[in-house]
């Protein structure tokens, strides 16, 4: 008999995936070994447990945990967290920290080989300093509750459905906080909560953001407009509330969107930006600055990319999709010169400022995607050594592979959030004649479903 939803089946678990589903397979009349693959979230390797399917398609099937018969030594014994399995924030909550790293090592290590065909070292993962409260950076949605009260805390996987967490794990424990703070403001004068079915109501989210090293935090509520009754009970009680508060200001996004942020941002009360210091350096954050979200671990990641650099001093570093500048700003000192290219507008002018905040002169900043800008360096006459790349998970576009092996680089370093896209991207390098020599997974999200990697590719020496 084939298998059916609400069917239920005895497997064990021999597999994990990176999205942190165990992997079993059902082995029957039907399904002759090596079986019918089945995906079970919330196991770890070895769990042998009683699934109760529910979806089948043609070639896997999707179940639940109905019985754990018997326990992997992965598990941990206790849950922190009562969002845990309904939010999409973590994933590996259900096992020790030391099973999360070897499970992720695993995942980028088959990624790498399977969808890209590099056969390049993996080297052993680079695990977190903390696996918990390392987040600088949370956005909480706020959607109308059924009592009239806002509700707050973090989408349920593959929705728009909240799920009410006002203390995540992950996150400084001040935030809590700074939340009920708002809340508390918007029952007692009776702000509504933006309901985006309706496209009524406020307050869309709560930012919070807060620097590891100075301590500073910034609070933005994004609203649906500028106007917000109350403001002066809102910043009373959140100065109470907060002492390290040194910005509030509201963004304002009108538009029907699943984009959090808006173009316009309006200060409140004190600064426009906080100000965080990395790798020796001090950067000034505003609320559309992009900043790595675990500070220990950005510091460990960025060093290993300017070890993949291998810089002397002499060379021209081009830092792709390079923000606010972080990444070159802390290799200019061993640069030759440093050309960051960014296509967000803002974000190179935070860039601009950081350099001269840090007297930093051999550094300069272009507006422009990587065509526009290798373009403007061709004009110039200006040879580019090595590039630094930073993209966003989808990776980059074939043009883009394109654009860089056409300035012909001595090395590139490509820093890496998605090991997918990451192969997929090394395998056309590849083809550009440029190869992998190896590959660091460093956790920079611990507990979720992410990880980090930097690597070092070199031209081929024909």
């Amino acid at each position: 008999m084939l298998l059916q939803k609400n069917q239920f089946i005895e497997l064990t678990v021999t597999g994990i995936t990176g999205e942190g589903n165990g992997v079993a397979r059902y082995v029957a009349e039907e399904y002759p070994a090596p079986g019918f693959v089945v995906f079970i979230p919330g196991t770890a390797l070895g769990d042998r447990l009683v699934c109760r399917i529910l979806k089948v398609q043609k070639n896997c099937a999707f179940g639940k945990i109905e019985e754990l018969l018997e326990r992997s030594p992965d598990r941990k014994e206790t849950q922190d967290c009562p969002a845990y399995g309904k939010c999409g924030g973590c994933n590996w909550r259900h096992v020790t920290y030391e099973a999360e790293c070897r499970y992720k090592h695993a995942w980028v290590q088959d990624t790498i080989r399977r969808v890209g065909g590099i056969d390049a070292p993996v080297l052993p993962l680079m695990g977190g300093v903390r696996a918990n409260r390392y987040r600088n950076k949370a956005q909480f949605p706020v959607a109308p509750g059924p009592d009239g009260r806002p509700v707050i805390g973090f989408y349920a996987p593959r929705s728009h459905r909240i799920i009410p967490c006002r203390d995540c794990k992950l996150q400084p424990k001040g935030y809590a906080a700074v939340l009920e703070v708002v809340e508390r403001w918007m029952v007692e004068n009776a702000v509504p909560a933006y309901d985006e079915t309706a496209h009524t109501g406020l307050v869309r989210h709560i930012y919070i953001r807060q620097a590891a090293v100075t301590g500073e935090m910034m609070v933005c509520l994004v609203c649906k407009e500028r106007k917000l009754p109350a403001e002066e009970a809102l910043v009373s009680l959140l100065v109470e509330a907060a002492p390290q508060m040194v910005s509030l200001s509201v963004n304002v996004n009108p538009d029907k969107t699943n984009v959090i942020l808006g173009k316009r941002t309006v200060t409140l009360w004190g600064a426009d930006s906080i100000v965080d210091r990395l790798c020796g350096l001090h950067f000034r954050l505003s609320p559309h600055s992009f900043y790595q979200v675990n500070h220990a671990q950005t510091e460990r990641l960025y060093r290993l990319a300017a070890q993949a650099a291998a810089l002397t001093g002499k060379e021209t570093l081009l830092d792709l999709y390079c923000g606010t500048g972080t990444i070159g700003l802390s290799m200019a000192h061993t640069a030759g010169a440093v050309i960051g290219v960014e296509v967000v507008e803002a974000a190179v002018r935070d860039a601009k400022k950081n350099a001269t905040a840090n007297r930093i002169r051999n550094a300069r900043f272009i507006c422009a995607d990587a065509a526009q800008a290798a373009a403007q360096l061709a004009a110039e006459g200006t040879q580019v050594d090595v590039v630094v790349l930073d993209p966003p998970r989808k990776g980059c576009s074939p043009d883009l592979i394109d654009t860089v092996a056409g300035m012909n680089p001595e090395r590139v370093v490509y820093v890496s959030c998605d090991p997918a896209t990451l192969a997929r991207d090394l395998k056309l390098f590849r083809e550009k004649g440029y190869y992998t020599e190896w590959v660091q997974p460093v956790d920079l999200f611990p507990r979720t479903a992410h990880c980090e990697n930097v690597v070092r590719l070199s031209k081929h020496n024909a």
